[in-house]
């Protein structure tokens, strides 16, 4: 009976996948076509076949903006939902995301040391990074040094909970500095550091999608080779450890894997919300399973398709210009919380 459910679940899984890869493709052909700039459906094909275009502006358009962003909103929904499943597993806890263990509390506060504490600069000795490039490096560093402290903490600290507290307390320090920042920071200043806060998938252009897609791949690459020991931490530990799954390695993996994927998204994309917390209770009810062999992968692909999603429902202005995209992710993402939050309740 139990090997027949597997099967079922199993089947359903293989289902939902290639209804939610369907999904990514027609969402991603959306995200090419529509825009401020109204470019005809024939011209698009032409151009992504590499074919002249009637003109020149619509190339750029595609391979400059529009391309660039739909392969950053895929990667990205995939890595945030991959980071708030496996914090929920390993913390065993439904509101656990990647912003859980300050991550991405570091790469705010890496960027707002960058823009209200240097004027929009990194400077030491010759060497001089500005403008954008210098917001991306002070989140990666940011939340590269975050990730750092949590990976010396889990060594010291063996307990999850208390781990997940250390972590919770990391990102309130790293809000209050912000916010002294703030504070004594120009008007200009804090403008734009707003501005980098209400997140945007656009922050990628061509020449930097491919190490993006790079660092994002080798995370995700991790969170799928962590299938078998997520299961396992399903049951007590005691239970895990009998099987042969090795507790604090698997933690450390997972860290790295969350820590990588959550610096590279929030460095390019700003703190993106909702989506690696609301996307993985998503597909656990619509598949109606905590296997992670069928769990995880359809999670990638419900996030990819959100993110794209998010990203067309962005571009609905047209020419008025583009809605943050923190303004629409809590839209999606707020109901699916509440439902969790009440079924909670409701087991109790």
């Amino acid at each position: 009976m139990n090997k027949k459910y597997k099967a079922l679940n199993l089947s359903k899984g293989y289902l939902y996948g290639i209804i939610a890869a369907a999904a990514i493709l027609l969402l991603a052909g959306a995200n090419l076509f529509f825009g401020s700039v109204d470019i005809p459906l024939r011209a698009v094909g032409h151009i992504l076949l590499g074919e002249t275009a009637e003109k020149s502006s619509w190339s750029f358009i595609i391979w400059e903006s529009r391309f660039p962003q739909c392969i950053t909103a895929l990667l990205c929904g995939a890595a945030l939902s991959a980071c708030g499943l496996m914090l929920q597993t390993v913390f065993n806890n439904p509101l656990a995301d990647p912003s859980i263990l300050g991550l991405s509390s570091g790469a705010s506060l890496g960027v707002a040391l960058v823009m209200l504490g240097s004027g929009g600069m990194i400077a030491s000795g010759t060497f001089v990074l500005s403008g954008f490039l210098a917001v991306i490096a002070g989140a990666f560093i940011g939340a590269i040094l975050i990730m750092g402290l949590i990976l010396f903490l889990s060594t010291v600290i063996r307990n999850s909970i208390m781990l997940l507290i250390a972590g919770i307390m990391t990102g309130y320090v790293t809000s209050s500095v912000i916010s002294l920042l703030n504070f004594f920071s120009t008007q200009e200043g804090v403008h734009s550091f707003v501005i980098w806060g209400l997140g945007n998938f656009g922050g990628v252009s061509l020449e930097q999608l491919p190490y993006f897609s790079l660092a994002v791949i080798t995370g995700l690459s991790i969170s799928v080779m962590l299938i078998k020991p997520l299961n396992a931490l399903l049951l007590e530990p005691r239970y895990a450890t009998n099987l042969g799954i090795n507790i604090r390695r698997t933690r450390n993996l997972l860290l790295l894997a969350t820590g990588l994927l959550t610096a590279v998204t929030t460095a390019f994309c700003g703190p993106v919300s909702f989506i690696g917390l609301a996307v993985p209770h998503i597909t656990r009810l619509i598949l109606g399973t905590s296997n992670h062999k069928s769990l995880l992968p359809n999670t990638l692909l419900t996030g990819s398709a959100i993110a794209l999603l998010c990203n067309l429902i962005c571009t609905a202005p047209g020419e008025l210009g583009l809605i943050p995209l923190n303004a629409v992710t809590p839209i999606l993402g707020a109901p699916i919380i509440l439902y969790v939050i009440t079924r909670q309740r409701n087991f109790q």
